[in-house]
């Protein structure tokens, strides 16, 4: 795909503001297009959009096709008439810089249940409903699923009745019967979701914003997409993995990333025809304009770890399906091009960016990284080539500031005077005069750089330091929490970001169309 040359923001929903404890597809969504409209950004980039499960992670879902309940927004269910103005008339004192997860999650499951049952009294005449129910080809597995687990107490699938663990005919056939209620409820909450999304993309799309989506290459093993499909994963007699995910020791950490999730059989998956991929980037694509391939690499080799072993410092290298993989994709999918980025962080040998420059995939270089090795290091804008989307830092990144000023190495490979180095490195490189604008220095580095598009997180554009982080890989609890106040984005901020494309030639309408 050729992209164009262009700038955006990387947001998650989650962080949006607004008055019910999490980010939303409400009013602040369309708000925060407005902003990217007023500045000059042509891409919105999201993390994955489906129903986070364990860690509260976007990486660690029970679907890879279905969407976050947590982001349907009550006030749109109210304008639809599923609920009144009194049932949202007791919101609870939510913080409005952080998304309490357990506190949001009993309140907005009690006032989604209410809109269930004002939206079950016109089901028969409800069109929409139905042809969505007709299209989701996921939607039966994921609902039932759902209504399992809710049964089970919330249980992984493994840890179901035997006959359930096993998808049993006669099991599941009971279980649809008896669950009839909760099945629905979970269909509702799909529906109301994809119809608030879409809503929200035709608004972006229609602005002239594409949205940027996320695509892991892995799938949590607690999810209705390894419960409905175990001979696609390598599993043992009773349901468990016995070789996961991860990545081995890098910058993030001294012992490696150990994720956890299963591996596929990949082998399986080809003599299938990829199937169950070509779905997924279907479905996908029906939700943004452009996917962003979460750990490209694995396509090319994965790190495999046995699944007793508590680090990721034990494991090999496992060829991955390769090119043949992204023929399949491409055959079956309209288009001479499909709009792709590969996420090539990590390791990355010569097979891996061959593979890349095979399909032309731009891949991804981020300014945070840039200082460490001197000249020669391929994050530093003077060694890109166009086909490459740079960053400030990404998700799993400290943000601009909070990796300037920090002190501390603990957790990592490097120590005091390397960090302290790469300071030095990046006042030279950007010509930074005054520390406290590094944020800004580096955006102006992304911008002006050759590469076709350059993508800044909304924390390194309001210049927060690692209060705002997103994410700290391989750590538990404190996550994906963050997010903005309206406040934040002030007339200032939006000048200067506006300023910055505009000179660096990445607004609409400019010197970017080809």
């Amino acid at each position: 795909m050729a992209f164009q040359r262009s700038s955006g923001i990387l947001l998650h929903p989650t962080s949006l503001p607004g008055p019910h404890g999490i980010g939303d597809l409400g009013d602040a969504a369309y708000r925060f297009i407005d902003f990217l409209i007023e500045t000059k950004q042509q891409l919105w980039q999201v993390l994955p959009l489906g129903p986070t499960g364990y860690g509260d992670s976007p990486y660690q879902c029970f679907s890879a096709f279905a969407g976050n309940s947590l982001l349907i927004s009550l006030d749109r269910l109210q304008i639809a008439g599923y609920l009144h103005e009194s049932d949202l008339s007791d919101v609870p004192d939510f913080p409005q810089q952080k998304v309490d997860y357990s506190w949001v999650i009993n309140y907005k499951t009690k006032k989604l249940r209410l809109a269930f049952q004002r939206f079950k009294a016109n089901i028969e005449h409800n069109t929409e409903f139905q042809s969505f129910e007709q299209q989701a080809r996921w939607l039966e597995d994921f609902a039932l699923f759902m209504a399992l687990k809710e049964h089970h107490n919330g249980r992984p699938w493994v840890e179901w009745p035997k006959n359930l663990v096993r998808r049993d005919p006669e099991a599941i056939r009971l279980a649809r019967n008896e669950l009839a209620e909760a099945i629905l409820y979970q269909k509702f909450l799909q529906w109301a979701f994809f119809s608030q999304w879409r809503e929200l993309k035709q608004a972006a799309n229609n602005s002239g914003i594409q949205i940027i989506g996320d695509i892991p290459i892995f799938v949590a093993h607690d999810s209705a997409d390894v419960w409905a499909n175990p001979d696609l994963f390598y599993l043992d007699e009773n349901g468990n993995p016995t070789i996961v995910a991860g990545v081995p020791p890098d910058y993030f950490s001294a012992t490696g990333q150990r994720w956890g999730n299963p591996l596929y059989r990949w082998d399986v998956m080809a003599q299938r025809g990829y199937r169950w991929w070509i779905d997924r980037f279907r479905s996908m694509l029906e939700l943004v304009d452009i996917i962003r391939i979460d750990h490209f690499r694995g396509f090319e080799a994965y790190w495999a770890i046995p699944a007793e072993e508590e680090t990721a410092v034990k494991g090999e290298w496992v060829k991955g399906p390769g090119a043949p993989f992204f023929e399949a994709i491409l055959n079956a999918i309209e288009g001479d091009e499909l709009p792709l980025i590969a996420e090539n962080l990590g390791v990355i040998t010569p097979e891996v960016e061959a593979l890349r420059t095979q399909f032309n995939l731009p891949g991804m270089r981020i300014l945070v990284f840039a200082f460490s090795s001197g000249p020669d290091n391929p994050f530093l804008p003077h060694n890109y080539d166009a086909n490459t989307v740079v960053y400030t830092g990404t998700h799993d990144n400290e943000t601009v500031v909070g990796w300037f000023f920090r002190k501390d190495t603990t957790g990592t490979t490097e120590d005091p005077s390397q960090l302290e180095g790469e300071r030095n490195y990046a006042r030279q490189y950007a010509k930074v005069l005054v520390d406290e604008e590094i944020h800004w220095d580096l955006i102006r580095l992304a911008l002006s750089s050759v590469a076709n598009t350059a993508l800044i997180p909304l924390q390194d554009v309001l210049g927060l330091d690692n209060s705002a982080r997103m994410n700290y890989p391989s750590s538990l609890g404190g996550n994906w929490q963050w997010r903005y106040a309206e406040s934040q984005i002030n007339d200032e901020i939006k000048r200067r970001l506006r300023e910055l494309t505009e000179v660096y030639g990445r607004a609409p309408n400019k010197n970017n169309h080809q």
